[in-house]
């Protein structure tokens, strides 16, 4: 294989190399193309963290369906000392639905039967000290491994699915049932495609502030934590979709009827830094 053909094989995805992605070689070229987000850094609103990133992904067909609420309708299920971001005042609901691939820890390349697996979060809107983030009230995956060690290494409240996701030529078919019972019972059938050119959010944009999030929030036995992320600006398009269930929102919050806003992103590659304490130590 030439230097050529190496490259055209570092911009797609593990799905568009398909069975090719469980050859030895193959895994090699999402472990480039994730390193490569490193160069591309002035987008940031603040700078990368001092110390290594220790985990790598890339993120595939994903979908952004947000709904309007009130803030107060979120302010019982995020924690203080976090806010509840508002734009213009209104407070805003996620559901992701995507795939991840080329899950690797730095410095290894993607372990075949480890590194792909749907993915399904459900999140708001949160600063804390000047850092814009990402409070997840859910985050469902098709992954044994993947919501074992997310629970242990970032104290998020991941929890086992039944997950699909078909492809075809009118776009994603996606499939999301959680089986376990350590959290309410939760469930995503939806149809989904781009609708148009694909182009990063612009500054100001309520696209912008909706996904150019470096960081994530978590909360663990009265401990408040954040970890960094990196990844160039979203290559957003605008989506269309049709959803046949969605009880993914969390208990007591109840979905506008209206539709959601929609944003659809073919792929991102990710960085992410280990879970650090984001306020002082409790006194005693």
């Amino acid at each position: 294989m030439g230097l050529t053909d190496a490259a055209t094989m570092v911009g797609r995805t593990a799905a568009d190399i398909g069975e090719a992605a469980l050859s030895p070689l193959a895994t090699v070229w999402p472990s480039i193309a994730q390193g490569r987000v490193l160069a591309e850094t002035g987008h940031r609103p603040w700078p990368l963290p001092d110390e290594p990133w220790v985990m790598a992904q890339t993120w595939g067909d994903l979908l952004f369906a947000h709904w309007p609420l009130p803030p107060e309708a979120l302010r019982p299920l995020v924690p203080e000392p976090l806010p509840v971001d508002t734009f213009d005042g209104t407070a805003w609901l996620g559901v992701t639905p995507f795939e991840v691939s080329g899950l690797r820890l730095r410095g290894t390349v993607p372990p075949p039967s480890l590194s792909r697996f749907p993915e399904l979060n459900v999140r708001t809107y949160t600063t804390f000290q000047g850092r814009p983030g990402i409070w997840f009230f859910s985050l469902d995956a098709g992954s044994v491994a993947a919501v074992a060690g997310a629970r242990a290494t970032y104290r998020l409240p991941y929890h086992r699915a039944r997950m699909s996701i078909a492809r075809g030529d009118d776009g994603i078919r996606y499939r999301s049932v959680r089986t376990l019972l350590d959290g309410p019972p939760a469930e995503l059938e939806i149809d989904y495609a781009p609708a148009g050119a694909a182009r990063p959010p612009a500054p100001g944009t309520l696209e912008h502030w909706l996904t150019e999030r470096y960081c994530l929030y978590a909360f663990d036995r009265g401990r408040l934590f954040r970890a960094e992320i990196h990844h160039p600006p979203w290559p957003l398009q605008p989506a269309r979709a049709t959803i046949a269930v969605n009880t993914m929102a969390p208990p007591g919050v109840d979905l506008p009827d209206a539709e959601p806003l929609l944003h659809f992103a073919r792929r991102q590659d990710v960085l992410i830094w280990p879970l650090r304490r984001a306020s002082p130590a409790p006194a005693d």
